[in-house]
């Protein structure tokens, strides 16, 4: 990905090949880029193309590893594996109510949890595998008293002492543990068993004999337990029967001794009177309080308004009559005089009425009291003879203590009793019963062929772990990788721009013309843009031409150009000549000048003489004039186009940098050519370029992708840096168009010109 500019915080901001998010600023002050790391996991997709590239890495890796996992197991002795499978359920601990006297029942899904895991152990067992192993003699067989293991042959190849030789049956036992194996199903009660052997009868007959002693285990296990239990209870159960007999003549004896009578298991005769005394009490307190209410009440109030008095018929009736009597005497108190003699009649019957009337309300006041004094002699006779019985109860408490004791003794012998004789006949019946909770579910059977080694297993698990480990060495490789190889990257790693991008000679050329683009004479590179004029190649020199032209349009007096590079091999010999002949073809009078004095190549891919050249001009100790100048300038082939050749090598050319020549040659020249182009040696290792730079107007840094590395390049940006050089920008060199995740051929993204016709080249 390209850098993006950040308008905000004018920064620039790229994803490189590793995954991390890298920020770089522009040149500031001096700091000219800055690097952060923000450590965000690679998408996939960007793993893709990084695994392409090394394609023949993993496939080496996938080979290697199948080819390895193969090789081991072809070595191996088959070995035949039998199963197995049994049913363990849950014992009834409460079966005949067996769970009261057993010490070691439990319940509940926690202890059936343990239970099963339990039985799965005992299947494991040295004893269970024991009774197996002398069943079917096995520790006769030499396969399994055979002491020559992985650890002895170790022992043996590191000369270190063998251990002490153990017994026959001893090296058996452990060698049928070692090759036993029970797990238990999730969610069942399912034990499964598997047995290894490199005998597949074998394998079935152990599997089959130990879940026959298995099971035979469990029901002796059973059987012995019940039968302890049971030999246990009828021990017991002849000492509580002597306990019981005694404890019940005490409490005979005890209560006839005593004149103890009891109306039922619990109670005595005179505790049941007392209660019914109590009872019979609080009764008649109860009615004695509510008529010494009554009483109380008609003393205190007057008689109209008692109750009594009120609801009383007879009362009502008297008043009904009194009241007619006197509505009639009114009536004829209106017309007659009161000597007449129906009035007076009627006046004698209101005076009767009125005695009646008063004489019954007498009574009923009378009666109030007789209750009140009845209900308080009642009471307090029923509060004597409380008393008197409370003395005959409190005189026997001590006694009847002594006896709820010795009766409470005697319940409990009792039914202790009647519980170890119901424990006695359950415990014979279950004795008597062979139950086992243990079901073989499925038979061992004689397998078929055997389960290890599994060719097929073990060559996918080889396919994957060298998949694996191929995959990682080439993420690894791109990663530690510090080579440029993607365009962007330098231009984010130097912070300047990115001028163009120069594919590979292999990548850029069309159909019709690639066997010429990549003639073994590197001079058809070098001069591509003239011979293959339709060729990817050339047209990735004239994009970046483009890019140069633009840049120096910024800066009109951008003339003399210095192209070098890092380190020697990244092709700056190659982009100056073809740029020099793009400016060429571009009506521009362009110089080519030899700068690389040490090891001149101008010449001959121009097919020059270098007898003067450059060197020759420097050494000058007269005035250049125009004359000496041109006759050492030579024509080329292509129309605007000159070179001037190194000329002869010597070992202080490199002194003739630093000599005014230089500049008073370079400046003469400038008003002949519109574009000067210097190409000059590596940088990192003489200083010829950076003495030419400070000469020119700018530099173009060469890169050549996959070999220049970044710190290289720094290295060369920051020493133009320090000298005051300009560096307009660099090119990108034999890039790889298919390290691109979304790369297409360039002969399909631009067909068109494998349809022009050869005479165009």
């Amino acid at each position: 990905m390209r850098p993006g500019r950040n308008p905000q915080n004018s920064e620039l901001t790229c994803e490189s090949f590793n995954g991390r998010k890298i920020v770089a600023v522009e040149p500031q002050q001096g700091q000219y880029y800055t690097v952060t790391s923000d450590e965000e996991p690679m998408p996939l997709m960007e793993y893709w193309p990084i695994l392409l590239r090394g394609k023949w890495i993993v496939l080496s890796a996938t080979i290697l590893g199948v080819l390895a996992a193969v090789l081991y197991t072809i070595p191996q002795t088959p070995i035949y594996q039998a199963r197995a499978s049994v049913e363990i359920q849950n014992f009834n601990e409460n079966y005949l109510n067996m769970k009261n006297v057993d010490p070691t029942a439990s319940s509940g899904y926690a202890a059936a949890d343990a239970y099963f895991q339990t039985q799965i152990q005992i299947l494991k067992s040295r004893t269970l595998v024991g009774r197996v192993i002398d069943r079917l003699n096995l520790d006769k067989r030499p396969e399994f008293t055979s002491s020559q293991g992985d650890v002895s042959r170790w022992r043996e190849l590191l000369g270190l002492p063998q251990p002490g030789e153990m017994p026959a049956r001893e090296r058996a036992l452990n060698r049928a543990i070692r090759d036993l194996s029970v797990k238990g199903t999730p969610n069942t009660r399912i034990a499964e068993i598997k047995f290894d052997s490199t005998d597949a009868q074998l394998a079935a007959d152990f599997l089959n004999v130990l879940s026959s002693e298995y099971v035979s285990a469990n029901l002796e296990g059973r059987l012995r337990s019940t039968e302890g239990t049971s030999s246990f209870l009828n021990g017991q159960i002849k000492e509580l029967k002597i306990q019981l007999e005694k404890s019940e003549d005490g409490l005979q004896n005890y209560a006839r001794a005593n004149g103890l009578m009891f109306t039922s298991e619990k109670d005595s005769v005179a505790e049941e009177k007392l209660r019914q005394y109590q009872a019979e009490l609080s009764k008649a307190q109860a009615d004695r309080v509510n008529k010494q209410s009554q009483f109380e009440l008609t003393s205190s109030s007057p008689v109209d308004t008692l109750a009594d008095v009120v609801n009383d018929a007879t009362l009502r009736d008297y008043q009904v009559k009194l009241t007619d009597l006197h509505r009639q005497v009114a009536e004829l108190g209106s017309l007659l005089t009161p000597a007449h003699s129906r009035v007076q009649r009627l006046t004698a019957q209101v005076s009767q009425l009125e005695a009646a009337q008063k004489a019954h309300r007498m009574n009923i006041i009378r009666r109030v009291r007789n209750d009140f004094d009845a209900a308080l002699r009642r009471e307090k006779l029923l509060e004597a003879d409380y008393a008197n019985q409370v003395r005959l109860v409190t005189n026997q408490s001590a006694k009847s203590v002594h006896y709820n004791i010795l009766k409470r003794e005697v319940d409990t012998n009792r039914q202790l009793y009647e519980s170890m004789l119901q424990s006695v006949k359950e415990a014979g019946v279950a004795s008597a019963m062979r139950a086992s909770n243990v079901r073989v579910v499925d038979a061992a059977t004689v397998p078929s062929r055997p389960y290890k080694p599994n060719h097929l297993l073990s060559a996918v698990l080889g396919f994957l772990f060298g998949t694996l480990i191929g995959v990682g060495v080439v993420i690894l490789r791109e990663v530690t990788d510090r080579r440029l190889q993607d365009v962007g990257d330098a231009a984010f790693y130097l912070g300047i721009p990115e001028l163009g991008a120069i594919p590979g000679a292999r990548f850029g050329v069309s159909a019709g013309s690639r066997d010429e683009a990549v003639d073994p004479v590197r001079k058809s590179v070098e001069l591509a843009v003239w011979k293959k004029r339709d060729s990817l190649f050339t047209e990735s020199f004239h994009t970046t031409l483009t890019s140069i032209m633009f840049s120096r349009s910024a800066e009109p007096g951008a003339q003399l150009l210095v192209f070098t590079s890092p380190n020697p091999g990244e092709g700056k010999t190659t982009v100056a000549t073809n740029l020099a002949l793009a400016l060429a073809q571009v009506n521009q009078r362009v110089l080519l000048i030899d700068g690389d004095m040490r090891r001149p190549r101008l010449h001959s891919i121009f097919s020059l003489e270098n007898g003067f050249g450059l060197s020759g001009l420097l050494r000058q100790s007269d005035y250049l004039d125009e004359d000496v100048i041109s006759n050492t300038i030579q024509d080329t082939e292509v129309p605007g186009l000159w070179v001037l050749p190194s000329g002869p090598t010597s070992k202080n050319t490199h002194n003739l940098l630093y000599s005014a020549r230089a500049t008073e040659l370079l400046q003469g020249l400038r008003p002949h050519f519109d574009v000067i182009i210097v190409d000059t040696p590596p940088m990192l290792q003489m200083s010829d370029a950076r003495v030419i730079g400070r000469l020119a107007d700018t530099v173009i840094l060469v890169l050549r992708m996959g070999k220049t590395t970044r710190d290289a390049a720094v290295a060369a940006r920051r020493r133009f840096q320090a000298d005051g050089t300009e560096v307009l920008g660099f090119i990108a060199n034999d890039w790889n168009p298919k390290r691109a995740s979304s790369y297409n051929p360039y002969e399909d993204a631009y067909s068109v010109y494998q349809k022009r016709p050869a005479e165009n080249c």
